[in-house]
């Protein structure tokens, strides 16, 4: 299976944009590093309270079957991170590098 790229947009709630990074930097990589994803990097908009970042997969059930075990974990479960807590909106999409 080919490697998928998605880059992530999710706006904040207003005032936990750093809450929010810290939480995805110290729970969120460390579990998808885990799950096999490779996180290319992320970026905070601090004007539009957005945070940014590009995580792919590349393994033999497909990026979204592997997410959906991601999600589905006892590890995942055990963060009681709840996305819907920090972001008012996203937007996800799967890109194809050209460089």
């Amino acid at each position: 299976m080919a490697r998928t790229v998605q880059h992530r947009t999710y706006t904040i709630r207003e005032g936990l944009l750093e809450e929010w990074a810290e939480k995805w930097r110290a729970q969120i990589v460390p579990l998808r590093l885990t799950f096999g994803f490779e996180i290319h990097g992320a970026w905070l908009d601090h004007e539009r309270s957005r945070f940014v970042w590009v995580v792919s997969y590349d393994g033999p059930e497909g990026f979204a079957e592997r997410n959906q075990q991601y999600w589905a974990s006892p590890e995942r479960a055990a963060m009681a991170l709840d996305p819907s807590d920090y972001l008012v909106d996203r937007d996800v999409r799967e890109v194809t590098a050209v460089y």
